[in-house]
């Protein structure tokens, strides 16, 4: 399998005295090429760090930190300290064991020197240095150095201080002692090289805080800072943050549900060891009416969840079923509760560590360890089972709002069929305000999602008729955050959303599943005014898709328009600006000129709008993706529920710059 991911063979033609025609048809043995370790990162970097975008880039900081959590869940590491430094170099510095830094028998050079060159190189693969580990399992370092300009790695080891540089993975110099330390521990240094990014190398504070935090709590105990050195605050000192969990998932649950109205009186929670595997589990009910589920495999999220989620799944099920039933409290309900009841209103947390974990998929999204999935399930029954006889009171609020759920399941499910009728797929025709396109492959097509009827007759008349749909919403759609299941299948705008997509409910494994089989455009494009009504509607249509229609976030279909906010002219030269500082550099540019500032989408003519927001070959537009689930979920409850001064508080600190990170 390893030769797999390191090896790629590439045909190359190699220079002959002969005719073009020839060359271009000759194929021997000296036509393959051969690309091994570092040479190969750097060819195909994506198979590494999923690709070469903002995510990818941030993806490097996460293999170095996963380095030295692994420490931390070895025992040797307390203190893990990230910086992001002025000119956008990564700084991680741990104080565990050190990387050794002795003679490798084998390779001729120090251990560091192989920990930091080879793929597949690390003490991961040795169960005596680590039960467990997360990250890549031994290339993560090794890929971090490959795709860095410059790479310094210091090691604070038996009484010295090692050092050795790296450019793009190749060592400038042996390993070297450079100074003496009574510490121990490991630093990395590295500047990511802008020639492999697709991006800008520029680090968001915010992603990396977020997954610091996560970090934190799935690692109780351990210290995790972090520091911008780009920015300092009103006292001059650097933007800073202490990541800090005693309680661990308890406290990352209240994190999450900080927003949400708690209907048990704690966190239900345990930990513990079940056939070899260790288990954390918490949860907690609330008024909500959507299942978060979150679940880490050796620290890592996986969002498509896998054997540890269908046992906590069945767990949870059975316990609470079995309980409602001998409580008598589904006397007088005339259907049977389906599992999907029992996880209404419910944030959970799970977390396992497993020794030899099998990932469907490089990305490591879904478990596959059959073994794991009795061992949640026993772990959450138990849990629960303790908990409901311990706390007759919240057990028994538990039961009702699984009644709930169950009687709101059977009205929802009248609303769906009502939307499956109207759907395209079934035979019922497409939304009447629907400006449809003509070309009918789904993967050439786009669907503009526009704010109201105005701007969307702009939008008819502007756009390419063969591969550009036109879809008007009415004013703001209903706010899914705080609706029933059946309020939202029977709301008019979600309804025509549904249909116009081609996207239906059910399959015949989960008739709840979202089926995408016959979705219409590859590319939802939400286009709102550049005011606070516009952004307000922008964020009501993202809940819905992040509730709802998750598949088509994770998939990278939906996208928002940006419109420009200023027309610049003066004499028979004109402008466009997104922003008040490229504005200013225009008037600058111009020597004076007319402003014009767009209030809505409905201010521009046709022309303008594709020449602006429409035509592919000049527009900007951003692709919404999900960096954590867990920090999605949270900001989309504190945004769109009912918590006033949380929201009170994100507004005011983000106002300034007027853009949220999903």
């Amino acid at each position: 399998m390893l030769s797999l991911c390191v090896y790629e063979v590439l045909i190359k033609i190699q220079p002959k005295n002969m005719s073009e025609e020839t060359k271009k048809n000759q194929y021997t043995a000296d036509s393959i090429q051969a690309l091994e370790g570092m040479e190969h990162v750097r060819m195909r970097p994506s198979m590494y760090i999923g690709d070469v975008s903002t995510r990818g880039l941030h993806h490097l900081v996460y293999e170095v930190v996963d380095n030295s959590i692994d420490e931390a869940m070895a025992g040797h590491c307390d203190k893990i300290e990230v910086s992001i430094n002025e000119n956008n170099s990564i700084t991680v510095r741990d104080n565990g064991r050190g990387i050794p830094v002795g003679i490798h028998k084998k390779e001729g050079v120090s251990a560091l020197e192989v920990v930091m060159t080879k793929i597949g190189a690390g003490g991961k693969f040795d169960k005596d240095s680590y039960k467990v580990s997360g990250g890549l399992h031994g290339v993560g370092v090794s890929v971090v150095n490959a795709l860095s300009i410059l790479l310094t790695a210091t090691v604070f080891r038996e009484g010295k201080i090692w050092q050795q540089e790296y450019t793009k993975g190749k060592p400038l110099y042996p390993a070297k002692a450079i100074g003496d330390s009574d510490e121990n521990g490991t630093e990395v240094t590295f500047l990511a090289d802008d020639t492999i990014f697709q991006c800008e190398i520029n680090f968001s504070y915010e992603t990396l805080a977020a997954r610091l935090r996560e970090l934190s709590y799935l690692n109780q105990g351990i210290t995790i800072t972090l520091t911008d050195k780009r920015f300092k605050d009103d006292e001059g000192n650097f933007v800073f943050e202490k990541f800090y969990s005693e309680e661990g998932l308890k406290e990352f649950i209240r994190y999450l549900d900080a927003t949400r109205e708690q209907l048990t009186s704690d966190v239900i929670s345990m930990e513990g060891e079940k056939n070899g595997v260790p288990v954390e589990v918490a949860m907690v009910y609330n008024t909500s009416y959507t299942e978060n589920l979150h679940s880490y495999v050796n620290n890592i999220n996986t969002h498509e969840g896998g054997t540890h989620l269908s046992g906590f799944r069945r767990g949870l099920t059975h316990t609470l079923k079995k309980y409602a039933e001998n409580s008598g409290m589904l006397s007088k309900l005339k259907f049977d509760i389906a599992g999907d009841d029992f996880r209404e209103g419910l944030t959970a947390i799970i977390s396992v560590k497993v020794a030899e974990p099998q990932f469907e998929g490089q990305t490591k999204t879904k478990l596959g360890n059959r073994e794991v999935s009795a061992a949640v399930s026993q772990s959450v029954s138990e849990m629960l089972t303790n908990y409901l006889e311990e706390n007759p009171d919240d057990a028994k609020i538990i039961v009702q709002k699984v009644i709930l759920a169950a009687q709101a399941r059977h009205a929802a499910a009248k609303a769906r069929e009502m939307v499956q009728r109207k759907t395209v797929m079934s035979g019922g025709g497409l939304p009447g305000k629907l400006s449809d396109c003509a070309w009918s492959e789904p993967e050439k097509c786009e669907i503009f999602l526009v704010e109201g009827d105005s701007a969307g007759g702009t939008a008819k008349q502007g756009r390419d008729r063969n591969f550009q749909a036109i879809l008007p919403l009415r004013g703001k759609i209903l706010n899914v955050e705080k609706a029933m299941q059946h309020k939202v299948f029977e709301n008019e705008e979600i309804k025509s959303m549904y249909t116009a997509l081609g996207v239906t409910i059910g399959t015949e494994e989960d008739p709840r599943a979202l089926n995408l089989s016959k979705l219409r455009y590859h590319k939802v494009v939400i286009m709102c005014d550049a005011d606070v009504d516009g952004s307000h509607i922008s964020t009501l249509i993202l809940t819905f898709f992040f509730r709802y229609m998750k598949e088509l976030v994770e998939n990278g279909n939906i996208y928002i328009a940006a419109p420009p906010l200023y027309l610049v002219k003066k004499g028979a030269k004109k402008e466009y600006a997104w922003s008040d500082a490229e504005r200013d550099v225009i008037v600058e540019k111009f020597g004076g000129g007319t402003i014009q500032r767009y209030k809505g989408l409905g201010e521009m003519n046709a022309e303008q709008l594709w020449d602006t927001t429409m035509n592919p070959e000049f527009r900007t537009m951003r692709q919404v993706a999900i960096e954590s689930g867990t920090e999605a979920d949270r900001v989309f409850s504190m945004l769109m529920g009912d918590d006033v001064p949380p929201r009170r508080e994100f507004i005011e600190k983000h106002a300034v710059y007027a853009n949220i990170d999903i």
